[in-house]
């Protein structure tokens, strides 16, 4: 049995990362400070979970002690909030992320996988994204996340720490919270088209993303764990404009929904699209496509709503 950390193992796609692991029969510790993730998300898992912070140096080295791995997920999430709170942002992003480089050296052969983003890219309008493109943050927390890549690579470099860097592009899923003052698109829009509420849509809704199913960006999570050493995208590697999206989850969950449009939101990126070549030729390959996926995280919202 092999020991594994994850960092913000109470959010929503490190809840799936534990639930995963702990299916596998691996030991798994989450160490989450519940600042944005719950603990009810671990209900029902086999795992060591740990109230705690990723600024507490000494926790961190105690937790990560023994570990074959460490997931860490952990992190000031919301792009609106970093702008409000930068020195928050650079205190559990970056030295936060410090922490956990610091104790993965000190456990011979621990590999760390960061959860970073695909904000590094920020507004250039070329399409695909490709990670030898110049990053170009335009917040505290893009600026923090490539912090993180840097410091993987240098911990690699200098010290022989394993390091990996996973660039999520739209990740969606069971578990996302449509209640939180920054949720995504996906959870608010299924959450609408369920009580047949009308779904609002910032501009024309010809901006297009580039979904990715969580269980998918699990197995993607699971093989950086195992091989790769750089920094990969993690996405679908095509497109869906967001009218698009809200019209699937209208006729997916047969709803009465009406689409609102209003202006459009200062600062949003127009379009988003991965090219997810790089991670690929590592073996990756997503088992979901958008519909399967949308199904699968209605049914979970429409269970949730039942069982109020």
């Amino acid at each position: 049995m092999s020991k594994y950390v994850i960092t913000g193992g109470a959010g929503f796609i490190g809840s799936h990362i534990a639930e995963y692991l702990s299916k596998e029969g691996h030991l798994v510790t989450v160490l989450d400070s519940l600042r944005t993730g719950f603990e009810e998300n671990l209900t029902g898992l086999n795992v060591d979970f740990v109230h705690g912070d990723i600024r507490d140096e000494n926790l961190v080295n105690e937790v990560i002690s023994g570990a074959e791995a460490i997931f860490h997920l952990a992190a000031l999430v919301s792009v609106p909030e970093s702008l409000l709170k930068i020195r928050e942002c650079i205190e559990i992003n970056t030295i936060g992320t410090i922490n956990i480089l610091e104790a993965a050296k000190n456990n011979a052969g621990c590999k760390v996988v960061l959860s970073t983003s695909a904000a590094n890219y920020g507004n250039n309008p070329v399409l695909p994204k490709v990670e030898t493109m110049s990053p170009e943050p335009m917040t505290p927390y893009a600026v923090t996340k490539l912090d993180g890549e840097y410091y993987l690579k240098m911990y690699l470099d200098q010290y022989d720490v394993p390091t990996a860097s996973l660039r999520y592009f739209n990740v969606f899923g069971p578990r996302q919270n449509p209640e939180s003052a920054y949720a995504a698109a996906v959870p608010i829009f299924i959450s609408k088209a369920l009580q047949n509420e009308p779904i609002t849509i910032y501009g024309d809704g010809s901006q297009t993303r580039d979904f990715i199913y969580v269980k998918d960006v699990v197995r993607a999570n699971i093989l950086a764990s195992q091989a790769g050493n750089e920094t990969y995208n993690v996405a679908l590697g095509h497109s869906t404009s967001v009218l698009e999206l809200a019209e699937k989850i209208i006729k997916i969950t047969n709803s009465k929904s009406q689409i609102k449009f209003l202006d459009e939101r200062p600062g949003d990126i127009k379009h988003s699209r991965a090219n997810p070549e790089k991670f690929n030729q590592l073996g990756f390959q997503p088992q979901y496509s958008i519909d399967q996926a949308l199904e699968e995280t209605i049914l979970f919202y429409h269970q949730q709503l039942v069982s109020k």
